[in-house]
């Protein structure tokens, strides 16, 4: 290999382009990763579909990645090594006060400013980049590039279930079986709980019952009423929103059960959804509303834990893998409808 790197970028909304600039200078406590895979995230494709104009350009995204170490920095421990595959976690410091607490995902000195070059991003989308270390956790060498690319998404996933303090036999209903209503539902199946999906579209009713998933018809029958009912009539324990949509987050408020109930909100929605709400009726329900966003390092070393010993299979939520030169290709697929994840291979 040179020096060089190629990645993917959006230079505006529609437009995305492969470049190549000059690989980063390894230092002591740095990895090179040689990128196998990276998925398109919600948040990639949104951006590249206009929805996201929050988000810088030129963006140089991608952050669902897996890779292979090539290299290593002299001060890496024993713990990685040549050859590893490995998930690709959010950088942080490790000395600010979030991180000092273990809260790495909302670490102060990632700030999100560009690189010298003026870029934004994580360079995902690449196919080798310096990593440090202490963000990088290890894979199965079983899984394939794109099953353990899904490290991040699962790792967001683990953190809403830990805020939601999921027990047990406890019953949650899942509004919507896309990828990530999916990736929710088998985590939360792996830590004990009963579930139940709601959906409307054909194909991911399909793909939720052949993971093993009671799903609700919310086209042919009051989604409500029916989680009610398969709860025993009085609801289910928790509700964790998958899609961004004002109607599920009305449909959530009276699936929970009335007393005590939880309600993840994991989904964002551009535009934003509307959340229709009765303080009082949250106040005497004893409601809880719960919002979830990001991971910490402690959710991805679960995460891999779920996906390295197949608690958590995603072998049928990547939908179709592009080449990096086919990024817009894949970019298109990634924002049609009912589409799983899209996997870019590096």
């Amino acid at each position: 290999m040179n020096d060089k790197m190629r990645f993917a970028v959006l230079v505006k909304a529609g437009v995305a382009e492969v470049r190549e600039r000059k690989l980063p200078e390894l230092k002591e406590h740095q990895v090179l990763v040689k990128h196998e895979a990276c998925n398109i995230c919600t948040t990639d494709y949104g951006q590249w579909m206009g929805l996201r104009e929050h988000q810088p350009y030129p963006m140089a995204g991608g952050h669902e990645c897996s890779g292979i170490i090539v290299t290593k920095g002299s001060a890496v421990s024993d713990d990685l090594k040549q050859g590893d595959r490995v998930g690709v976690a959010y950088g942080y410091c490790g000395i600010c006060d979030a991180c000092k607490v273990g809260l790495t995902g909302e670490c102060k000195q990632m700030s999100g400013a560009p690189t010298e070059d003026g870029y934004y991003g994580d360079f995902g989308f690449s196919n080798y980049f310096v990593r440090d270390a202490k963000s990088l956790v290890k894979m199965s060498p079983e899984l394939s590039p794109g099953e353990a690319a899904f490290l991040e998404p699962l790792a967001t996933v683990v953190k809403g279930l830990r805020k939601l303090r999921l027990m047990p036999m406890e019953t949650v209903a899942i509004i919507g079986a896309g990828t990530m209503g999916l990736v929710n539902a088998q985590a939360a199946r792996a830590y004990g709980a009963r579930v139940v999906i709601t959906e409307v579209m054909d194909k991911k009713i399909k793909t939720a019952r052949a993971m093993g998933f009671d799903v609700i018809r919310a086209d042919e029958e009051d989604p409500v009423q029916a989680v009610r009912n398969w709860a025993g009539g009085q609801g289910t324990d928790a509700v964790i929103i998958a899609v961004g949509a004002t109607i599920a987050n009305s449909q959530a408020l009276e699936m929970v059960k009335k007393w005590n109930g939880k309600v993840l909100l994991f989904a964002a929605g551009y535009p934003a959804p509307e959340l229709h709400v009765d303080s009082n009726s949250i106040h005497y329900r004893k409601m809880e509303l719960i919002g979830t966003y990001g991971a910490d390092m402690a959710d991805f070393m679960d995460a891999a834990r779920l996906l390295n010993d197949k608690l958590v299979d995603v072998s049928l939520l990547i939908e179709k893998s592009y080449a990096l030169d086919d990024i817009q290709a894949a970019y298109a697929a990634a924002s049609t409808s009912g589409s799983y994840r899209i996997s870019v291979k590096l």
